[in-house]
């Protein structure tokens, strides 16, 4: 290996962070050629993890890194949502079973890579496509010294509704809607107004009417349509007609 070659080696290992991927476009556009990157893993510097994606050699696989460097070096559109943006913000109450469960929310426009669903990271990672919301309202969080794209909190809550009864079950999203105290009125009005799914929205404020939260009094309801005819989300369950939604009967009776 040359001067310059190790030079710019020093450049990449700059700053490192364990787990860190780099795509071979990316790369290219930086100036390390096809022929350098090669040579850095004959060196046994770098490994191949699929074809046109690196990673540092004996490095264990991060999920984090993973979202991280598909936003920062290809500019995709994946980030962390439902329940997972919220337990980055500090609201833990759901725990699955066994292998911790990273939920990932991305565009139809931007398919899932092969290697990122057989790859085998820190978290099962379930991946979900929205188009929920008309301007989805996310933000750059730093986690382990990664930069992620999350869902705030008042939308990451209305993504696990919309994702229930398949992936969440309603009394445990009722315990973390009481636990958000703190959301934003202007978000949360914002995002209600800005989706058609009205699901998510008769339910969204039965939750927060029930759990008496003050942030609820500031909502201006009347600019929230919540469309026509009823909306059955159980079996057997109760009927709350100011919603028009029937909802389980263990919810309902719930104090």
């Amino acid at each position: 290996m040359n001067i310059d070659q190790g030079n710019k080696l020093n450049q990449l290992l700059q700053n490192w962070h364990p787990g860190t991927l780099l795509f071979s476009s990316w790369l290219n556009e930086n100036g390390y050629s096809v022929q350098l990157m090669q040579q850095y893993r004959k060196s046994g510097w770098f490994s191949l993890l699929s074809k046109g994606v690196l990673y540092r050699t004996g490095d264990k696989f991060s999920a984090y890194a993973a979202l991280s460097g598909l936003r920062t070096q290809l500019n995709k559109s994946f980030y962390v949502g439902a329940h997972s943006a919220l337990e980055l913000f500090g609201f833990n109450h759901y725990v699955p079973m066994g292998k911790p469960l990273l939920m990932v929310g991305h565009s139809k426009e931007d398919k899932v890579p092969k290697w990122m669903a057989e790859t085998d990271f820190e978290f099962e990672i379930k991946f979900f496509i929205t188009e929920t919301f008309s301007d989805p309202q996310l933000i750059v969080i730093n986690k382990d010294g990664f930069e992620l794209l999350a869902s705030v909190p008042e939308q990451a809550f209305l993504e696990c509704l919309l994702l229930t009864p398949n992936q969440y079950n309603y009394m445990d999203l009722f315990y973390i809607m009481e636990q958000l105290t703190a959301l934003r009125p202007e978000v949360i009005q914002f995002l209600l107004e800005n989706t058609d799914n009205f699901k998510i929205k008769r339910l969204f404020l039965y939750m927060a009417e029930k759990a008496s939260h003050a942030w609820f009094g500031k909502l201006d309801r009347s600019k929230i349509q919540l469309g026509v005819g009823k909306r059955q989300l159980t079996d057997k369950g109760v009927y709350v007609p100011e919603y028009m939604i029937t909802i389980p009967k263990e919810l309902f009776e719930y104090e």
